[in-house]
């Protein structure tokens, strides 16, 4: 089996994932590339797809969900994730017992079973035959209509993603600032099933192809698999890879990654964006200790990352109609690097057609 010398771990995440090099121009080649994008946050995740595009606008994002290029479900983990629509059935396919077995303790805290599924997902399919988009509040009321019980916001969500789970709705065009639910059948193209291995070797080839390096606890965490679905997965694709040891860890890879040189690049990530959240060990690229200490301060700060690494977090307010990005570096902050982080939130600023004020803070 082929072998790298030497690799080095962020640049080569940087390009694979494509925040460095050449970037996509339409969202869902993004989405098809990466497999799935963590997308519990929609605002945070279109900045996600936009990072990886050239010029990518806000507008040209949402046009491309509106248009159901790119869709939003519950799949491989208990959250939303952007993904294709060519890969959404399968992906489900795979994914959705374990996702119903992660979120079994709300099933029966909730007093909910598979004939309450039923029944509410009878309900749910009706309304939205005919491509009537609803919203959640909508569809409780279809809920109530039909006899169910919708209970506490928490028993409704429970409700709503069972039915993502088992391909009854998917998300439709938003409403304003609303999301709204389509019926699966009529959003996503009909394809051909694939077998579960099939399923399991084409996860694998996409995660360490977009996301490599990377380990093999790290693709069981990102795709919601057990370590031996995991493994046999990589085994199934193995032969496409190469592989390094660094630091006593085996990493994968596509065995056409290039060396990258590094980039003095910086980025403005959301939250939840794939170049941390898509890995079990994360300290290839950040520090814990001294994000936490960030983190604690500033809650649901979003990390600042040049040549790689967090130095950072970074937080958008909205003053007076302007809109303000602060800048909490926990490390010296090179002039050079300054100005790339200044270059990132203008080019923030341009994805959101404003025209943003940085604000550094100690």
């Amino acid at each position: 089996m082929p072998r790298l010398e030497m690799i080095d771990i962020t640049s080569a995440r940087l390009a694979n994932q494509r925040l460095s090099g050449t970037g996509f121009t339409r969202p869902e080649e993004v989405v098809s590339w990466l497999g799935a994008v963590q997308a519990q946050d929609y605002p945070a995740a279109k900045w996600s797809l936009a990072l990886r595009m050239n010029r990518a606008s806000e507008s040209t994002i949402d046009s491309a969900f509106a248009a159901g290029t790119i869709l939003r479900t519950h799949v491989l983990r208990p959250t939303w994730h952007f993904v294709s629509p060519a890969d959404i059935r399968w992906m489900l396919a795979l994914s959705k017992t374990r996702v119903s077995a992660a979120m079994a303790s709300y099933t029966r805290r909730f007093e909910l079973d598979a004939t309450v599924f039923r029944r509410s997902q009878r309900a749910i399919a009706q309304a939205l035959r005919g491509g009537v988009p609803l919203t959640r509040q909508e569809l409780k009321a279809v809920l109530q209509r039909a006899g169910i019980n919708p209970g506490s916001i928490q028993r409704l969500a429970r409700i709503v993603i069972q039915a993502e789970l088992d391909a009854v709705i998917c998300s439709g065009p938003a409403r304003g600032s609303q999301s709204t639910y389509v019926l699966f059948e009529e959003r996503v193209p009909a394809s051909r099933p694939i077998a579960r291995d099939q399923a399991l070797a084409e996860l694998a080839r996409r995660y360490f192809t977009s996301h490599g390096p990377a380990q093999l606890r790290d693709f069981a965490w990102w795709a919601g698999l057990t370590l031996g679905d995991a493994r046999a997965g990589l085994a199934m694709v193995e032969r496409d890879l190469v592989q390094d040891t660094v630091d006593g860890r085996t990493y994968w890879l596509s065995s056409s990654t290039r060396p990258h040189s590094r980039s003095r690049a910086a980025y403005l990530l959301p939250l939840y964006d794939e170049y941390l959240i898509a890995y079990k060990d994360r300290s290839a690229a950040l520090d814990a200790s001294r994000w936490l200490r960030v983190f604690s301060r500033n809650p649901f700060t979003a990390p600042v990352v040049v040549n790689g690494q967090v130095v950072g977090g970074w937080k958008q307010s909205l003053a007076k109609g302007t809109m303000v990005v602060s800048i909490m570096p926990f490390t010296a902050i090179a002039k050079r690097d300054a100005a790339a982080i200044e270059d990132a939130v203008r080019s923030y600023g341009d994805f959101l057609g404003r025209d943003p004020e940085l604000a550094w803070q100690s």
